[in-house]
C-alpha cells in the first residue's frame, strides 16, 4: 500500500518538509517527542499524517478504527479547526477513521454517542480528558490509544493546566506504557525544559522550519511627543491607522486588553462609518455565537478587519488574514512571534506584523522587539511546581469510577516532572485532606469525600460528592463576571457576554456602558445578570476586565536597554529610533539616557515632595516590588510616608521630606534578607488571600454553586477567607496555605527576578541626575502617580498643561 502521507501530499501538490519526514520517521519507531516551528509551516500535519501512516495504514472500507490519537488543544475554540484540519485527509484518502471533539461546547447528543464509543481521533481540553478519566470504563476506553499529541504546548506548560495534563498523561502512561506523546509549538525559549516536562522519558527533539520571513515593521507617528504618557490607548493613531486597513484586503488588528479593543472597534466604526459590517470585534467576553460568526467570516475573506485580544492568539487558521497591527507593545517577543503568525499562515508565506505606538516610548520598544526577534530571544516557561491544590483535585477525581489505589497512584504522580519531588509526608497529608479535610475539617461532611474500601481502593463517599467534584474539574478560576443580556418585558433577551462583577457594581440602573461595539443602558441586575437595552447616548463607561497589564518580559526588556544604550552612543540605526531622537536628545540634556552599563536615578523636588526616579526596566511588577522594597528599607531607619508609582520602565518614590538618596540607594540596592524585608514590606498577608481563593476553589475547599445557582465571586472570597484564618490559626503547617505564600512570592511579587534584578542595579553604576524639572521619562512616572488620584477629564486637562509647561522650557525646536 503506498505511504498515506506522500500520496495525500501528492494529491495537493505539495512536497514534504525535511522536519515532516523527520516526525514521521519518529512516529513509525515508535519515537515520542517535541516539534518546533514556526507558525504556519505545516506541524499540524507533520503529526497527524505520521499517525495516519504509523497506524491507519490498512483501516479503508472496515469499521471506524477505536480511539487512536489524542489531541490536546488550550483552547476549545480551537477545536472546531482542528477537527476541519484533520478530517481532509481522512476524506480525500477514504480513511475509515472518525474525528471527534470533547469539550465544555459539546452537545449531549454528541456526548451520549461518544459515551458508547469514542472516535478514532479525539481533539478535547484538558479538563474534558480529566473528566473522561473519572467514568468507571476509563481505562477501556483507552485502551487502544497510541499516540496524544499537545499543541501549543507553550500555553500550557507554564501554568497549572499544564500540570494538571501532565496527571492525565501520567495516568494513560500506566495504562500504556507504549503510549507516544508529541508536543507541537512555535514560541519556546528553553525547548529542553519543555521537552523534558511533556516526555519525561527520552524524546526527540525536532527543529522545524525557521525561515519563514517575519516583516516586523512599525508605524511611525506623524508628530512625536517629547513628553509621552501611557493610558490613551493609542488613539491619536487611529488616522494612520484607518489609512492601513484601507490599503490592506483583511488585518487583524490585535490589543492587549478588551477595553481597548472596544474603544478601537468604536473609533474605527465612528471614522469609516462605511465600514460596517467588514470590521468586526472578537474578545473572550463576547458570546461564543458572536465569536463563531466572526471567525467564519474571517475564514471566508468577508471581513476586511477583526479588532481583537488574544482570543485570536493560537492555532485558528486565517488564510485570508495579511497582515497584523499590534496596537501598543505586545510586551513579550513569544506574543509578538504568535501574533504576527496569524497573517500569512502558510508554508511559503510571508507573515507581517506592524507595531503601533500608544506613546513616544514604544517606539523604542518596537525597535527592540525587532531585534530579539531576530535574534531569537523568546521567552522561557518553566512548569510549576508541586501544586497541591492541582494534586488533590487530581486525586478526588482518580478516585470516582473505579476507584484509585494509594501506591499506584503516588508512583504516577511521582512520574510527572511537576511531583517528582513529592516528600512522602506531603502525600500522607493530601490522603488525609482528601479523606476527611485533614486536621482542622475532620467534623465537617463535605470533606470526607474519599473513603478507603476493604479491597484497597479509595472511592468517592457519595453521589452527591461526586457530581459536585465532577462540576469543579479544572484549574482555570473565572474571574467574577455576570452575564450581560438584552432587556425584554418577557424575559431574558439574547446573551451578549459578560463583563466583571465589580464594574456593574459601579453602575446604577440608567447609566451607560459600551460593549461589544454598543453604546448600552443598563436596566437592571439580578442573579448575576445584568440587563442592558440600546442607548443613544454617546458618552459610555467601557467595560472593563482584570489583566489588562501585562508586564514587560526580561527579555524585551533587556532589548529595550540595549536599543537606549546605542542611541546614548550616537547610534540611530532604525527609524524608530530616529523618530524618537528629540526626544532622546532632550532626555540626555535634562539628565542622561539609560544604558546597559548604568543604573539611570532622577531626584526632583517639587510643591508635592521630594521624587525619586529609577528606572531598572524590570517590568510592571517586579518593579512594584523593588519600589515597596526600598520604601520600607529607608523608613524602616528614617520614619517617613512613601507614595510609590510604577510602569514597565521604572518607578517613583515621593516622599513630603528630602532624601539623600545618593547616600541610600547603595545600601538599599542589596540582595540580602531579601525575602524577609519583601514579605515585611508588601501587604503580602492580604495578597496571599487573594491567592488562597483559587487554592480554594482547585481544591474543592470551595463550591462555585450548580449552573442554575452559581455562587457570587463575592461569596466565595467569604468562603475562603473563613478557611484562610481557619487554617492560619489553626492548622498553620496546611500545604495549601503555604501554597498561596509560594505562589505570591514567585508570580506576583517575582522574588527570584527581584533578587537578579538587585544583583544587576547592584553590578551597574549608579548614575544619579539632580532635576530642574521633569525629564521626559521622569514625566511618564509623574503621569503614573496622578492617575491614582485623578478622575480621567481632571488628568487630561492637568496633563496638557505640564507638558505645555515642560515645552516651553525645552523650547520649540525639535533637535
Amino acid at each position: 500500500m503506498p505511504d498515506l502521507a506522500n500520496a495525500w501530499f501528492a494529491t495537493r501538490g505539495w512536497k514534504p518538509f525535511a522536519f515532516q519526514r523527520q516526525v514521521w520517521a519518529a512516529v513509525g519507531r515508535g519515537e515520542s517527542g517535541l516539534l518546533h516551528a514556526s507558525t504556519g509551516t505545516g506541524k499540524t500535519y507533520a503529526v497527524w499524517l505520521a499517525a495516519l501512516r504509523a497506524f491507519a495504514q490498512n483501516s479503508a472500507g472496515r469499521q471506524p478504527a477505536a480511539l487512536q490519537v489524542l489531541w490536546i488543544t488550550p483552547m476549545r475554540a480551537l477545536a472546531a479547526d482542528t477537527a476541519r484540519a484533520l478530517q481532509a485527509p481522512l476524506d480525500e484518502l477514504q480513511l475509515n477513521w472518525s474525528v471527534g471533539v470533547r469539550s465544555g461546547d459539546t452537545g449531549s447528543a454528541e456526548r451520549a454517542r461518544q459515551a458508547r464509543r469514542l472516535p478514532s481521533a479525539l481533539i478535547t481540553t484538558p479538563e474534558s480528558l480529566t473528566l473522561l478519566l473519572t467514568r468507571a470504563q476509563a481505562e477501556n476506553d483507552f485502551a487502544s490509544l497510541r499516540l496524544v499529541v499537545v499543541d501549543e504546548w507553550h500555553e500550557l506548560l507554564g501554568n497549572k493546566r499544564g500540570v494538571q495534563l501532565q496527571l492525565a498523561l501520567a495516568r494513560l502512561r500506566r495504562w500504556q506504557p507504549g503510549l507516544l506523546v508529541w508536543g507541537l509549538s512555535a514560541t519556546l525559549g528553553n525547548l529542553d525544559h519543555a521537552m523534558q516536562v511533556l516526555v519525561p522519558e527520552h524524546g526527540l527533539l525536532v527543529r522545524g522550519r525557521q525561515d519563514k520571513r517575519l516583516e516586523v515593521d512599525t508605524l511611525i507617528p506623524a508628530q512625536l511627543e517629547r513628553f509621552p504618557w501611557a493610558g490613551h490607548m493609542g488613539l491619536k493613531m487611529l488616522a494612520q491607522v484607518a489609512d492601513e486597513l484601507e490599503h490592506s484586503a483583511s488585518t487583524l488588528v490585535f490589543t492587549n486588553t478588551r477595553a481597548q479593543a472596544e474603544l478601537w472597534y468604536q473609533a474605527l466604526l465612528d471614522a469609516r462609518p462605511d465600514w460596517a459590517g467588514l470590521i468586526a470585534l472578537h474578545h473572550a467576553s463576547l458570546a461564543r455565537e458572536t465569536r463563531n460568526w466572526v471567525e467564519g467570516a474571517l475564514k471566508k475573506g468577508e471581513l476586511k478587519a477583526v479588532v481583537c485580544t488574544s482570543s485570536l492568539d493560537l492555532g485558528v487558521d486565517f488564510l485570508p488574514v495579511e497582515r497584523v497591527l499590534q496596537i501598543g507593545s505586545a510586551k513579550g517577543i513569544a506574543r509578538l512571534t504568535q501574533r504576527a503568525g496569524r497573517s500569512g499562515h502558510a508554508p511559503g508565506r510571508t507573515s507581517r506584523i506592524t507595531l503601533v505606538p500608544t506613546h513616544s516610548l514604544e517606539l523604542v520598544e518596537a525597535a527592540a522587539a525587532r531585534e530579539a526577534l531576530a535574534a531569537g530571544r523568546i521567552e522561557a516557561r518553566r512548569s510549576p511546581r508541586l501544586c497541591m491544590d492541582v494534586l488533590v483535585q487530581h486525586m478526588v477525581s482518580m478516585a470516582l469510577g473505579s476507584g484509585m489505589r494509594p501506591d499506584e497512584l503516588l508512583a504516577e504522580v511521582r512520574s510527572t516532572w511537576a511531583y517528582r519531588d513529592l516528600r512522602d509526608s506531603h502525600w500522607q497529608w493530601a490522603l488525609a485532606f482528601v479523606r476527611n479535610g485533614g486536621s482542622s475539617l475532620g467534623a465537617y461532611p463535605d470533606y470526607q469525600r474519599v473513603e478507603a474500601h476493604p479491597d484497597g481502593i479509595w472511592r468517592v463517599a457519595s453521589e452527591r460528592l461526586a457530581r459536585r467534584h465532577r462540576m469543579g474539574i479544572g484549574t482555570i478560576v473565572s474571574e467574577a463576571s455576570v452575564q450581560l443580556k438584552f432587556w425584554s418585558k418577557g424575559g431574558g433577551g439574547r446573551t451578549l457576554g459578560s463583563v466583571e462583577e465589580a464594574f456593574i457594581a459601579r453602575l446604577r440602573p440608567g447609566d451607560t456602558l459600551m460593549f461589544g461595539g454598543r453604546v448600552l443602558e443598563l436596566v437592571r441586575v439580578e442573579n448575576m445578570t445584568a440587563y442592558v437595552r440600546r442607548s443613544t447616548s454617546r458618552k459610555a463607561a467601557v467595560a472593563r476586565w482584570n489583566g489588562g497589564r501585562m508586564p514587560l518580559s526580561s527579555e524585551l526588556a533587556d532589548a529595550l536597554v540595549e536599543q537606549l544604550d546605542a542611541a546614548a552612543h550616537g547610534r540611530f540605526n532604525n527609524p524608530e529610533l530616529r523618530a524618537v531622537r528629540p526626544l532622546l536628545a532632550l532626555q540626555a540634556q535634562w539628565s542622561a539616557v539609560p544604558t546597559t552599563t548604568t543604573l539611570l536615578a532622577e531626584t526632583l523636588n517639587t510643591r508635592q515632595g521630594s521624587h525619586l526616579f529609577l528606572y531598572p526596566f524590570a517590568g510592571r511588577m517586579a518593579n512594584l516590588g523593588l519600589a515597596s522594597l526600598i520604601a520600607w528599607r529607608v523608613s524602616r531607619e528614617q520614619p517617613l510616608s512613601v507614595s510609590i508609582a510604577v510602569s514597565d520602565y521604572g518607578f517613583e518614590l515621593l516622599t513630603p521630606s528630602r532624601i539623600d538618596w545618593a547616600a541610600w540607594l547603595p545600601r538599599v540596592l542589596s540582595a540580602e534578607h531579601l525575602l524577609d524585608d519583601v514579605l515585611a514590606s508588601l501587604n503580602a498577608g492580604e495578597m496571599a488571600l487573594r491567592r488562597f481563593r483559587e487554592i480554594a476553589q482547585i481544591s474543592g475547599l470551595v463550591f462555585g454553586g450548580y449552573p442554575a445557582a452559581q455562587k457570587s465571586m463575592r461569596q466565595i472570597q467569604a468562603s475562603s477567607g473563613l478557611f484562610f484564618e481557619v487554617f492560619r490559626k489553626h492548622d498553620p503547617d496546611n500545604l495549601l496555605l503555604g501554597q498561596a505564600r509560594d505562589e505570591v512570592l514567585a508570580e506576583e511579587l517575582e522574588i527570584e527576578r527581584l533578587r537578579w534584578q538587585l544583583e544587576k542595579m547592584a553590578a551597574r553604576r549608579l548614575d544619579l541626575h539632580v532635576l530642574k524639572r521633569p525629564s521626559p521619562l521622569a514625566f511618564t512616572l509623574l503621569v503614573e502617580g496622578l492617575r491614582e488620584t485623578m478622575s480621567t477629564e481632571k488628568l487630561a486637562d492637568r496633563i496638557a498643561r505640564m507638558v505645555e509647561e515642560l515645552e516651553q522650557a525645552a523650547g520649540n525646536a525639535h533637535g
